[in-house]
């Protein structure tokens, strides 16, 4: 195999997505040991460090380390040097998604916070140009209505809403299509150039299981020092999946006008949902304010712009719904138009591009892991290992 180049300016690109100290680093692998997610075939933090300071862009790239850390902060505590090498982590997961994305939007959006800002702000005012616009076709269609009888009840309630289901399902597909794409990329980087040895397609089948697990339930956390913080990730994860199959595969019945009893499937489902991201919510915002754990000494404008942009989209569904059981219609259609032009940005900037691309990404490398160590059990002879390893 082929001589591993080495590219001066790695460590200079890294260092514009975060915090990355190497000049504090003395190798001495503190950092490694401290972990209690490291393996054999997954030694980190200290592989991708090393990475990045020897200018190993390719191996970098088709590192999965980076995504297999949950920064608890042990690391961080245990480094003789205060290099912060969980924070060095961080940095990493934001340089590799900006690598995986194709359009370029995420490598703007991680390392300048009015990029981030000005791509929600712009996808919210085309949002509410086309809320005005479809407002006036309403107003005209009405009137039109009033004029000839003829075409009386055109725009019914049912054909509204028709529209408006339409206009959510397009964004969701938009939105999963980004994503998606941003993910094969991945795939390319990490598993087809980064791996030296071709891997059966019958262990991307058996291992399939890895991705749904870490998925919804992100068991690795559970290993962390600190469990308590896989409590509230996951009911936050748990509110956000629980809201999206809800759109995805139930928009009609979810997203509809007709008021529910209180016994209603459709109804607790909702409430459970805003419960979980709510406390999921609370626990990252008091975390990060008052900043008494390693993991939440630093934070970058992404780490707020997100979960702000969720509270807001939670609050103003909280809003709706409470007006609508209040009989105030108009008030609850304003409100309605205020949750989607908060929405609408979420779900095309940040989960494709933003932080919020972390839920994907991170269970995919579990998943690519788990297919990686099932072909070393299976082919000892032949690593499939990547190919920076050799």
């Amino acid at each position: 195999m082929g001589a591993t180049r080495s590219d001066p300016n790695l460590l200079a690109d890294v260092r514009k997505f975060g915090r990355f100290d190497t000049n504090a680093c003395l190798q001495c692998g503190s950092c490694t040991l401290s972990c209690a997610l490291t393996s054999d075939s997954a030694s980190f933090p200290r592989r991708t460090l090393r990475y990045a300071l020897l200018g190993l862009r390719e191996p970098l790239h088709g590192s999965l380390d980076p995504w297999l850390c949950y920064y608890c902060g042990d690391c961080s505590t245990a480094c003789p040097r205060d290099s912060e090498p969980g924070e060095g982590m961080m940095t990493l997961r934001r340089y590799l998604a900006a690598q995986y994305d194709w359009t370029g939007l995420t490598s703007k959006i991680y390392r300048s916070a009015a990029w981030e800002i000005g791509s929600n702000v712009v996808v919210g005012l085309l949002t509410l140009a086309l809320i005005v616009l479809y407002h006036l076709y309403v107003v005209e269609a009405t009137l039109s209505d009033l004029a000839n009888p003829e075409f009386a009840g055109s725009m019914s309630l049912e054909h509204m809403f028709g529209r408006i289901t339409i206009f959510t399902r397009v964004v969701l597909l938009l939105a999963l299509f980004f994503l998606l794409a941003n993910a094969a990329r991945m795939y390319w980087l990490t598993m087809r150039r980064g791996v030296s040895h071709r891997i059966p397609l019958h262990l991307y089948l058996t291992e399939a299981k890895a991705f749904v697990a870490h998925a919804l339930t992100q068991r690795r956390m559970r290993e962390c020092t600190d469990r308590s913080r896989w409590y509230f990730h996951s009911l936050l994860v748990f509110g956000c999946v629980l809201i999206f199959a809800l759109l995805f595969f139930g928009l009609e019945w979810f997203q509809t006008d007709e008021i529910y009893p209180l016994y209603h499937p459709q109804r607790w489902l909702g409430y459970l949902a805003t419960a979980a991201i709510l406390v999921g919510i609370g626990e990252l915002f008091v975390g990060r304010i008052r900043k008494r754990t390693q993991q939440h000494r630093f934070s970058e404008p992404t780490d707020w712009i997100l979960p702000v942009m969720l509270l807001l989209t939670v609050l103003s569904g909280i809003a709706i719904h409470l007006l609508r059981y209040m009989g105030l219609g108009a008030a609850a259609h304003y409100t309605y138009a205020a949750h989607v032009v908060v929405s609408v940005p979420l779900l095309l900037i940040e989960m494709p591009f933003g932080k919020w691309s972390h839920m994907i990404y991170r269970p995919l490398a579990m998943y690519f892991q788990a297919v990686r160590e099932g072909a070393l059990q299976r082919q000892p002879s032949a690593e499939a290992v990547p190919s920076h390893a050799s």
